[in-house]
C-alpha cells in the first residue's frame, strides 16, 4: 500500500514538472495566436484575414503558422524593436498606407516585454512605411 501511495504522489510530481515546463517553453518561443479581420502585409507576402501563430525560434526569427499549426507560411529576419513600458497583451503596430494595399505589421511584441520584433521590408516598403499612420493594436491570447 505505501508502495502504491510513493508511486502516484512521484507521479504526479513527474506531470507536474512536464506541465511547468510547457509553459515554460511557451514563454521563450513567445508562440502567440492572433486573428486578423481583414488581409495584413508581411515582408513578402499579403496574409489572408484569418488566425495565426507567431513564434520566436531564435531570437532574430518570426515564424509564422497556420491557426492548427500545420503550415508555415513564413520565416522572417527582424530587429529588435523597444516600447517604453512592457505591454499587457500582445501588441502589434501596423502601416496604414492608405493605398490598395493590405496594412503592414511593422512591429510585434509579446505580452510583458517592452523588447519586441521589428519586421524588415524591402528598401521600397521600408519608404511606404515610414511615410504612413502607424495604429498600435493591443490583442492575441
Amino acid at each position: 500500500m505505501i508502495n502504491r501511495k510513493a508511486f502516484v504522489v512521484l507521479g504526479l510530481a513527474l506531470a507536474s514538472l512536464l506541465v511547468l515546463s510547457d509553459a515554460h517553453a511557451s514563454e521563450i518561443d513567445q508562440a502567440t495566436k492572433l486573428t486578423f479581420s481583414q488581409s495584413v502585409q508581411i515582408p513578402g507576402q499579403v496574409l489572408p484575414a484569418g488566425t495565426y501563430w507567431f513564434v520566436v525560434p531564435t531570437p532574430d526569427v518570426v515564424q509564422i503558422f497556420s491557426s492548427d499549426r500545420s503550415s508555415l507560411y513564413a520565416t522572417l529576419l527582424t530587429n529588435s524593436a523597444e516600447l517604453l513600458k512592457p505591454a499587457e497583451k500582445s501588441t502589434v503596430i501596423f502601416a496604414d498606407r492608405k493605398s490598395m494595399q493590405p496594412e503592414a505589421i511593422v512591429n510585434w511584441f509579446y505580452p510583458g516585454r517592452t523588447i519586441g520584433h521589428e519586421f524588415l521590408y524591402s528598401k521600397q516598403d521600408r519608404k511606404e512605411i515610414a511615410q504612413a499612420n502607424q495604429r498600435t493594436v493591443a490583442a492575441g491570447e
